[in-house]
């Protein structure tokens, strides 16, 4: 059975280069891009959503195929489409537009989830997104973190506030409860004060803790990142990067500090990488492609890269 199980919504990407007239094609999806990411750090991965029977649906299974990710619990929708998500490139950063209204993912049910691999894993991740595409979706991923939680499954949430998807109490509450029921949390800076009604990143940081999070990473783009537990924290300093498309870092982040913090038990020790894991996926264009491997981790981390 798969270590991390990662469930929400995979998005068929399409990206405009800077100057271009094109879109690549690529895949996004934050619970996917952070399957993928966990998977390319040598972890074992399995991925809980729902696709169209349609060329996107297979072109991820496909992905999710040759990333050695484990896709026994994807569902196949004969009547719902695989999300779409197109990328361009404004002066002040990326600006996304979606097609994901009635997607396979925003589908799926507490029914379909499989609670014999759920609780079997060692970690489950899932996201504030995972939650906001619909209802039955929300309810599936607060099924599946009270189906680990009585396991003793470690759970993971990445807090990604989507503001399009949903109004602002509303993904408060949601995400709030979720927090409640999480281990690792993972929150951007932007997000985390919109969610908080706070400013300052330590007390945000002391919010997410005094919710019963055992860890908190705190990232806060160009200025690094703070990972906490109750009794430590520290603050990790920016990697210099040429910045070409920060498109699915976080989820790098999410993916890398998940697979390392499996090896090691160490947050800190796993945070560290996971900075450097998001830098180095900032290279490149689009969510996936990216994304590196862990021996480019490691070879970044020992040439001391800062």
């Amino acid at each position: 059975m798969p270590d991390i199980i990662s469930i929400g919504e995979p998005l068929f990407e399409l990206n405009q280069p800077k100057g271009e007239d094109i879109f690549r094609q690529g895949h996004g999806g934050d619970t996917s891009n952070c399957a993928i990411a966990a998977a390319r750090q040598g972890a074992s991965v399995a991925y809980v959503t729902s696709v169209g029977a349609d060329q996107f649906g297979e072109s991820f299974m496909k992905l999710w195929t040759d990333e050695g990710i484990d896709t026994s619990a994807v569902s196949r929708s004969p009547v719902a489409h695989t999300g779409l998500y197109f990328v361009t490139h404004a002066a002040d950063g990326h600006v996304f537009s979606y097609m994901r209204a009635g997607s396979a993912a925003s589908r799926m049910t507490p029914e379909q989830l499989p609670v014999a691999m759920i609780e079997s894993a060692r970690i489950l991740h899932a996201s504030g997104i995972s939650q906001a595409i619909s209802s039955s979706a929300a309810d599936a991923v607060f099924a599946a973190m009270r189906i680990a939680r009585a396991a003793g499954v470690t759970v993971s949430y990445d807090t990604n506030l989507r503001l399009r998807l949903w109004p602002l109490d509303r993904a408060r509450a949601v995400i709030h409860s979720a927090v409640a029921l999480a281990d690792i949390v993972r929150p951007g800076l932007d997000d985390a004060r919109h969610l908080t009604g706070l400013t300052d990143p330590d007390k945000i940081v002391d919010f997410y803790l005094a919710m019963g999070a055992k860890i908190v990473a705190l990232t806060l783009g160009e200025d690094g990142a703070i990972v906490a537990t109750p009794d430590r924290r520290e603050r990790l300093p920016p990697i210099a990067v040429k910045l070409v498309d920060a498109t699915g870092a976080g989820d790098m982040f999410d993916g890398a500090f998940l697979s390392e913090y499996l090896r090691t038990n160490d947050p800190f020790a796993s945070a560290r990488y996971a900075n450097m894991a998001a830098a180095l996926s900032t290279e490149g264009y689009g969510a996936v492609a990216p994304m590196p491997r862990r021996e480019a981790v490691e070879a970044a981390i020992a040439a001391g890269r800062r």
